[in-house]
């Protein structure tokens, strides 16, 4: 059996910071053999630099996942084609830089498999983030017995679906996106381990890692806003996920929060 930790979104500077001060620590409390976190908005709450590129690389993350927002600054398109563990979304049209699979090692040698996807509820039009799964999987074929998939999307219901789509192929299915951690955590009835959203790992004291004010006047006068990542009220958030490393099986997965300050 092999313990996956994931991290859920890790958002601007106080995200960061969390990540380093509590990422180890964290890695020891759960006894991970793997670590997959999610970076999309880790430069400033939007995309990702070379700078805070060279920061996160030096982390004991096997593999960085990420979503719509890692297009936001020019210069991640560079990272993507050079760093094999940095993933985007793998339904993006052909020609854009960069990969939406890896496979990596665990601590003790077992091949992982990391799929990165994202959704098309309230999204951009892309190709079917289902078919390109079902497409991954086969190009993965007998080199991974555990896959884990980041699924990056909106709308709950697709997120579960995709779940039940891969229901006994992939060993988890974790949402990322909204940056709030629901409380649906299962495993399925063909083995696979699933939680609509995994949360953020970033400043809760605010609107989805961003302070609010800029955010209320969005709603409130629905003209556009810039918005500036919070300060305050951090959080590491994500899952563990227990997998059977011969049959790729989920046997547990639990939501992971672990407040500035506090130990797991």
């Amino acid at each position: 059996m092999i313990r996956v930790l994931f991290v859920g979104d890790v958002v601007g500077k106080v995200g960061r910071r969390l990540l380093t001060e509590r990422l180890r620590r964290t890695q020891s409390d759960v006894k991970a053999d793997v670590t997959i976190v999610n970076v999309e908005n880790a430069a400033g709450g939007f995309g990702l630099t070379g700078s805070v590129w060279d920061e996160l690389r030096r982390l004991p993350v096997d593999v960085f996942t990420s979503g719509n927002h890692i297009w936001d600054k020019k210069e991640t398109a560079a990272l993507l084609d050079i760093e094999p563990r940095l993933l985007r979304p793998a339904n993006y049209p052909a020609g854009n830089p960069g990969r939406g699979s890896c496979v990596v090692a665990s601590k003790s040698g077992v091949p992982i498999a990391v799929i990165n996807l994202q959704g098309l509820t309230f999204m951009i039009a892309m190709e079917s983030p289902f078919l390109a799964a079902d497409r991954i999987l086969a190009e993965i074929g007998g080199q991974a017995a555990v896959k884990i998939v980041d699924f990056h999307a909106e709308a709950t219901s697709e997120k579960q679906a995709m779940a039940w789509h891969l229901d006994g192929r992939v060993s988890a299915v974790l949402g990322t996106h909204t940056h709030v951690q629901t409380a649906d955590e299962r495993v399925l009835p063909r083995g696979t381990a699933a939680l609509t959203d995994a949360g953020m790992t970033g400043p809760y004291e605010g609107v989805i890692g961003f302070k609010p004010q800029a955010v209320l006047e969005r709603f409130l006068l629905a003209t556009p806003r810039t918005l500036e990542p919070a300060t305050r009220g951090g959080a590491l958030c994500g899952a563990v996920i227990e997998v059977d490393e011969t049959t790729g099986r989920a046997l547990a997965i639990r939501r992971l929060r672990v407040e500035e300050g506090e130990r797991e």
